[in-house]
């Protein structure tokens, strides 16, 4: 039996944060600032990644490497090139998150902001382990800059005031984090690394603190990840994901994806996920760009062609037709075999549907540019009990639309579609506006849910105000002061003191007496100098009754009611049941006492 060798291979990492907070900046400057020049050995690029050797990283952080005892035996850093947590949902592996490691970027400046918190949320579901970048140190007032400085080194060279407002805007992070449930600090004060975030002070504009951020990544990804890490050395079928499809020029359709298992070879069978199938293709060419990438115009002539690509790397796949219909987000399984290529569809397909989700019932629609994303936002959704009829990979499309306007016809509130970082297509929009089915789009998946749960709230505010208009609401029991001093007027109206027993009374409701017979309505509500809307249980208030005459209608000492019909009381069981409190009960239930010797309705009430 061949005894396998295993090695380690570069750990994935995934850079994420609020926009403008220095993603791209921190990525473009781990690119550029390479050391080794074009010599064998610097800093790569791959499709859709970053490849960081470890010897670059070395010669970055130079005396830093000595922070971690023993050698760091990683080949190298694999950064994700596409930054935020689009990419990162996209990069899926078993139901989990694809990167080992992730760096959230955080602009020490503005602090937490909306895709801060999502990103944080994101990490913690896919139980990612991760660093705080602290961007933007430069932007603080005075800041002596160094460029590619190391952070410990840079520090030194502040002056007190710079120093103090460091620390403060450090303390406002950690204490953001502490709300959150995380213990963090600078990363030179962690005691343990398993129990406290490291937050790295840098500048991505000028390189400041880089080096220790590379370092920490380094060093923790080998010391907490190393057997995730391993790989065999003879490598077996490829695993990874699709982070992009794309039409290139003399090349068809391709897909870029990145490869976190096995090794791929040119001559390899692929198995990809497709929107209703699992597509099989055979691979006609691997193909990594050619340094530097961005003189090379014309895309047939910007990518060497490659035989194999081991884990951890990014690569592009050209192949037959089919990928068309391949999804983003999707898993790639390389094939050597019939019973491999069989396997490999079962899994996919298995994937895909416990994501993809059309279960016809009433529910909301949910459409992602990513399996990833779109399982991201399904659990979300899920989490809140709001039900899904539909979740899928793609544009919003007519079908969804009248799908949703279905789905609306019985249930309302449902009747709408939720798309996370999708278009519109011409023609849905369209049927949007004319049949009024609301449509939800953004690329912060709690801000978007947070959007159509504010459109229910107001939408049910709407609708029991529309409900009110046609509604004696709320019950009400009176009961006139037994004392004649109390009478005001005898009538045109009758102006008399009252005590509020139960439940609230509002001018404009009509009272009736213990024996069911209406005797007048409430034209205005006094309590001492100010007329008022309302009066609730035990307010002393005086009443004005149109249309009764005290002696002869109502007598002091009377107990009268707010008379209401069989909708009434249908309406505020049934649709407004939310709006009574217990002294609206009692009141309605002492009504339908009243009511009850005329019409045996109300024996149910």
């Amino acid at each position: 039996m061949r005894k396998m060798t295993k090695r380690i291979r570069q750990p994935i990492i995934a850079v994420l944060g609020h926009v403008d907070h220095g993603k791209t900046t921190l990525l473009d400057r781990i690119r550029h600032t390479n050391v080794a020049g074009k010599e064998a050995g610097g800093i790569t690029q791959h499709i859709g990644a970053t490849e960081v050797p470890i010897d670059v990283v070395k010669q970055l952080a130079g005396p830093l490497i000595k922070l971690w005892k023993g050698e760091i035996k990683l080949p190298g850093l694999l950064f994700i090139d596409t930054p935020g947590h689009e990419a990162f949902t996209s990069l899926r592996a078993r139901g989990g998150s694809l990167a080992d490691l992730a760096v959230l970027v955080v602009d020490i400046n503005e602090g937490f902001q909306p895709q801060t918190i999502e990103s944080i949320e994101i990490l913690r579901r896919y139980r990612t382990p991760f660093i705080v970048a602290a961007n933007k140190i430069d932007r603080i007032k005075g800041w002596v800059i160094e460029e590619d400085e190391p952070f410990l080194i840079n520090i030194k060279k502040q002056d007190q005031r710079a120093m103090q407002e460091l620390e403060t805007k450090l303390w406002e992070l950690i204490g953001k984090f502490y709300e959150m449930g995380f213990n963090a600090n600078r990363f030179d004060r962690v005691q343990d690394f398993t129990r406290e975030l490291a937050i790295v002070p840098i500048s991505a504009k000028y390189g400041i603190g880089v080096p220790e951020l590379l370092v920490l990544i380094a060093g923790l990804s080998q010391k907490y990840l190393e057997e995730k890490l391993k790989i065999e050395v003879e490598g077996p079928p490829a695993r990874g994901t699709i982070l992009e499809i794309r039409e290139e020029v003399g090349l068809g359709t391709t897909i870029d994806v990145i490869i976190y298992d096995g090794t791929l070879r040119k001559d390899d069978t692929i198995v990809v996920g497709g929107k209703d199938r699992a597509i099989v293709t055979k691979i006609r060419a691997l193909l990594k760009p050619k340094p530097p990438l961005d003189e090379i115009r014309d895309p047939r002539f910007r990518f060497d062609q490659v035989d194999e690509v081991t884990a951890a790397a990014g690569v592009k796949i050209a192949a037959p037709p089919g990928l068309e219909e391949a999804l983003a987000g999707s898993p790639v399984i390389a094939a050597r075999s019939e019973e491999e290529i069989e396997k490999a569809k079962q899994e996919i397909l298995s994937q895909i549907q416990s994501v993809v989700i059309n279960t016809g019932k009433i529910g909301v629609i949910v459409k992602a540019d990513t399996l990833g994303s779109l399982e991201a936002l399904s659990k979300e959704l899920q989490e809140k009990g709001i039900p899904i009829r539909k979740a899928d990979v793609g544009n919003i499309s007519k079908t969804d639309v009248m799908e949703a306007l279905s789905v609306r016809e019985e249930e309302p509130k449902y009747g709408v579609v939720l798309g996370f970082n999708v278009k519109v297509n011409e023609d849905a929009e369209e049927v949007a506006n004319a049949k009024g089915v609301p449509i939800f789009v953004g690329n912060i998946i709690y801000k978007l849910i947070e959007d159509y749960e504010a459109w229910v709230k107001e939408e049910e505010e709407k609708r029991k105000r529309e409900l009110l208009k046609n509604v004696t609401f709320p019950p009400g029991v009176i009961r006139l002061y037994p004392d004649e001093r109390y009478v005001f007027r005898r009538s045109k109206p009758a102006i008399v003191g009252v005590e509020v027993l139960e439940g609230r009374i509002r001018p404009g409701v009509t009272l009736i007496k213990e024996t069911g017979e209406r005797v007048g309505v409430i034209k205005s509500i006094k309590n001492k100098n100010d007329f008022v809307q309302e009066a609730k249980k035990g307010d002393a208030v005086a009443i004005a009754i149109e249309g009764a005459i005290v002696g002869r209608h109502i007598h002091p000492g009377e107990t009268l009611y707010v008379d209401l019909s069989k909708n009434d009381v249908i309406i505020l069981a049934k649709q407004l049941k939310d709006e009574l409190e217990e002294t609206d009960i009692k009141a309605l239930k002492m009504t339908a006492k009243v009511k009850a010797k005329e019409d045996p309705f109300w024996k149910a009430v």
